[in-house]
């Protein structure tokens, strides 16, 4: 069976400051690749390049990648401030009803940083722009130097719902994860289950109540060494399970 076409969402970049490029980080086609066992297409996030129809029509699953730039606040009713960062409207523009449209169909979506963000918003949730700035929160963003092994190195525990989705699946309802990121979730939308908390509180491992597909999603990065790292290895691996099923119209609602 021909491996399931695995949309990989881009993210828009200059090179030599004129040149724009949407490009998909190295470490997301592996994960793909490797742990999914899927086939990688960079899916630029720009909806006046690729329509959600026709990127329905041809992907089997979605990764929702991290990004630099931030969800604007004004999807999800607030004002923008310095402290929310950049943004990038033509994603926004693309990802959040693509989102709802794979839920609504059951068609696999795989958040991760900015893509668990996003799927928070895409069902009406709202965002906090600076974690570190709440009171009894630690700094969850990037460490400012060393490595890239360094900067991605294992970071704090994540403990599951007893019983949840993350626990059964994992085999355990703690594990240890990095962090790399400023935002996070301040009201779950709508069918939003937080199944998933750091230490001091910040959600970490959602999914979608009673949609028909799988639709988890994680605010740590585990495209990061997913092949040799047995978390993210087993959330890759049942995703990419999920989109197979998905391409061979096991999930597929009819009509």
């Amino acid at each position: 069976m021909a491996r399931p076409v695995i949309g990989i969402i881009g993210n828009s970049h200059l090179i030599n400051d004129d040149y724009v490029v949407q490009a998909a980080g190295q470490i997301n086609l592996d994960a793909v690749r490797q742990a999914a066992d899927g086939l990688p297409m960079i899916v630029p996030a720009d909806p006046t390049v690729v329509s959600i129809e026709d990127l329905m029509a041809t992907c089997d699953g979605f990764v929702f990648t991290g990004g630099r730039p931030n969800v604007h606040p004004e999807e999800y009713g607030e004002e923008p401030t310095e402290a929310h960062g950049a943004f990038d409207r033509a994603r926004d523009r693309l990802v959040l009803p693509l989102i709802r449209a794979c839920v609504a169909q059951g068609q696999p979506i795989f958040g991760i940083c900015r893509g668990f963000q996003e799927v928070n918003v895409a069902m009406g949730g709202t965002l906090y722009p600076e974690i570190r700035d709440l009171p009894g929160r630690d700094n969850h963003r990037m460490p400012p130097d060393g490595t890239l092994e360094e900067k991605f190195a294992m970071r704090h525990a994540i403990r599951f719902a007893e019983g949840g989705v993350f626990h059964r699946l994992m085999g355990a309802q703690e594990v240890m994860t990095n962090s790399l990121h400023g935002q996070g979730i301040k009201e779950p939308g709508q069918r939003i289950v937080v199944d998933g908390h750091a230490p001091d509180g910040t959600p970490e491992a959602i999914y979608v109540a009673d949609a028909p597909g799988f639709t988890l999603s994680v605010q740590w990065h585990p495209e990061w060494n997913a092949a040799g790292d047995p978390v993210s290895g087993v959330l890759f691996s049942a995703f990419g399970d999920a989109c197979r099923a998905w391409a061979s119209g096991a999930l597929r609602k009819a009509g």
